[in-house]
């Protein structure tokens, strides 16, 4: 997930990313993070990291305003904005007292994976990749965040979903699901895979062709 982003602690040495961008294929490799997250491409960390003295709202209102001006799109007021992730909010269950608090300062895991959730729904990224959302998650939180997921899965976005537990899927059926070991798929399949996974383990993977 963090190649995909851009992270700078990860060096590719082989390979591309191919990615749409105006009817034609780029690779994504060769765009700086920024770049990459204006051209609708969104990551959801495993652990989401608290930013101090830059409350949701601004966090998320300059997000959407640099999206909306790199794809040509209408910039929102504040006044706009607030109307528009008021509604988003309602997705993922937030209390809009959450919006006035710095980014996940004092947020709970479960607060801190529905405002990830949030930014997703704010930004309607073309890629969203999940990076073990579930993590952490108590049921009821599980839930919330997994009804906020399928709400905004539409034919023209791709949402990739990092998980080693299949619970998650009971509540996300997945079109697919690709069995990663060593770096490689080494598997694929629907959900029935991934059943099968949480009966048998992965061991017998091993040294399986995708």
């Amino acid at each position: 997930s963090k190649v995909i982003a851009g992270h700078p602690s990860y060096e590719v040495t082989g390979g591309t990313i191919e990615y749409e961008i105006n009817m034609k294929w780029r690779n994504l490799l060769e765009l700086e993070p920024d770049e990459r997250a204006r051209e609708g491409l969104f990551l959801a960390f495993q652990y989401p990291v608290e930013v101090h003295g830059v409350s949701n709202m601004v966090f998320l209102r300059t997000a959407f305003n640099a999206v909306c001006k790199h794809q040509g799109v209408k910039e929102l007021d504040e006044v706009e904005f607030e109307k528009f992730v008021a509604e988003k909010a309602k997705l993922v269950e937030m209390n809009p007292d959450f919006l006035s608090r710095s980014v996940n300062e004092g947020f709970s895991g479960g607060e801190k994976k529905r405002n990830e959730i949030l930014q997703m729904a704010v930004l309607s990224p073309r890629l969203a990749v999940l990076d073990e959302t579930d993590s952490g998650l108590d049921i009821d939180s599980l839930k919330i965040v997994a009804e906020g997921v399928n709400k905004l899965k539409k034919k023209s976005n791709a949402i990739l979903m990092i998980t080693h537990y299949q619970r998650l899927l009971d509540y996300i059926v997945p079109d697919f699901v690709h069995v990663l070991m060593d770096g490689k798929i080494v598997h694929s399949g629907g959900k029935s895979l991934a059943i099968e996974l949480e009966k048998r383990g992965y061991d017998w993977l091993a040294g399986a062709q995708a």
